[in-house]
């Protein structure tokens, strides 16, 4: 038994270590984005790390912070402010352990692939439109629709003069990141070593040591990092309830998707599965990662398929890879809290909008595309409503359509 557990660290101390050095700049990314702050983010990547990773029903699954909650998350910051988003946090967890408890996880894998898939690309539309104010260093606009504030900020763009470090900056990431990939595959030896890290490390001291005039991340206040002053929100509990509502449907979906995932590349990687995931357990575990970050001053996390198929990837075996990612980001910000506060933000948009466009996949687009026509329906129409409303709408305009679309072609076809 002793041999098992040592064989099995061998692979997942290191897979920890690779996957905290890729979810530490998208944490900060998140965080920033969401408008919640960097700190915010690396809060959500250590606790729900540690909590789902300890407590949910996958073995490989890496929570934290994730595109599709910060979609999700941006609007309902700028209405209800951090003190309102601890109370929706701890109500949005409690729906999920609820969802867990009642056994829900079963119908979530009932949701069309086609709508999935949509929901995917709705969310890599959003990621990069939400950049925006990063890239140019402008306000962002008013409002919470994703589309109008990306055409409002593109108006304060052009009422401002145009900031040519930060667009550099986001240029030179996204070059870094497919020159360091494009290395990786001639010299095996690279490969353990993350195009964002190498982007974020390499432009982080460039900009430094010449005093570039752009925007950083600003001081960790790692002595405070996990203090969190609560104070209930001046909005109707209907509003607040609305929202929990929306954010635990989105942090089911996504963990039972992202878990899904995880053992799909079990399979291809081990030629078998001998432990799948538990959906219930899952949820029940994500909603406690949820109502424990949201307490000290995170956000609500999901299951992020990017970090997990990272730690799958690394090689993990069990839940102790999930364990060391957590508590490496902790260790990292204690230690190293100084050095990444000079991160220039234009770096971290330029990281989301690579994790965007591995999102969205153009293979996996030109795939969508060229199936049936109800599968190609449901696909963009889902997209589109993620892209124009939000999640949660996309994904029942999808499922709607599908079904419409589907009994349509049936009965043509008969």
């Amino acid at each position: 038994m002793f041999a098992r557990a040592f064989g099995a660290a061998t692979f997942d101390i290191p897979a920890g270590i690779i996957v905290a050095v890729v979810a530490l700049p998208l944490a900060l990314g998140f965080g920033v984005t969401s408008g919640a702050g960097a700190v915010s983010g690396i809060v959500t990547a250590i606790v729900a790390g540690l909590v789902a990773g300890l407590l949910g029903g996958s073995k490989y699954q890496v929570s934290g912070p994730t595109g599709a909650m910060v979609v999700v998350l941006f609007p309902i910051i700028a209405q209800v402010g951090m003190s309102g988003l601890l109370v929706v946090g701890v109500l949005a967890g409690a729906l999920i352990v609820l969802f867990g408890l009642l056994k829900f996880g079963k119908y979530v894998e009932k949701i069309p692939w086609a709508v999935m898939e949509g929901f995917t690309l709705g969310i890599a539309l959003v990621i990069a439109l939400q950049q925006l104010p990063l890239i140019f260093e402008v306000p962002r606009a008013a409002g919470t629709e994703t589309l109008t504030v990306a055409l409002g900020t593109l108006h304060n763009v052009g009422l401002s003069s145009l900031h040519l470090w930060p667009i550099g900056l986001v240029v030179a990431t996204l070059a870094i990141k497919v020159g360091w990939s494009s290395m990786r595959t001639r010299w095996a030896s690279l490969s353990v070593i993350p195009p964002s890290a190498v982007a974020v490390v390499l432009l982080s001291l460039i900009a430094w040591a010449i005093s570039a005039p752009v925007m950083t991340v600003g001081v960790l206040p790692s002595g405070s990092l996990f203090r969190f002053n609560p104070a209930w929100p001046e909005l109707p509990l209907g509003a607040l309830i609305y929202a929990a509502v929306v954010v635990a449907l989105l942090g089911t979906v996504e963990s039972l998707l992202s878990a899904r995932v995880a053992d799909a590349m079990v399979k291809r990687r081990d030629g078998l599965i001998v432990d799948s995931y538990r959906p219930n357990r899952e949820l029940v575990g994500q909603g406690l990662a949820t109502i424990a970050s949201s307490m000290i001053g995170g956000m609500p996390a999901t299951g992020a398929i990017a970090r997990t198929a990272v730690n799958v990837n690394a090689g993990a075996k069990t839940r102790l890879a999930t364990v060391v990612h957590s508590l490496v980001l902790l260790a990292f910000v204690f230690a190293f809290g100084g050095i990444v506060s000079h991160i220039p933000t234009a770096v971290l948009a330029g990281v989301l909008l690579g994790a965007s466009w591995r999102i969205a996949n153009p293979s996996s687009i030109l795939e969508n595309m060229r199936t049936t026509w109800p599968n190609r329906v449901s696909y963009l129409s889902t997209a589109a409503v993620v892209v124009s409303i939000d999640l949660i709408w996309g994904i029942i305009v999808g499922v709607l359509v599908h079904a419409l679309s589907t009994g349509f072609s049936a009965r043509r076809g008969s």
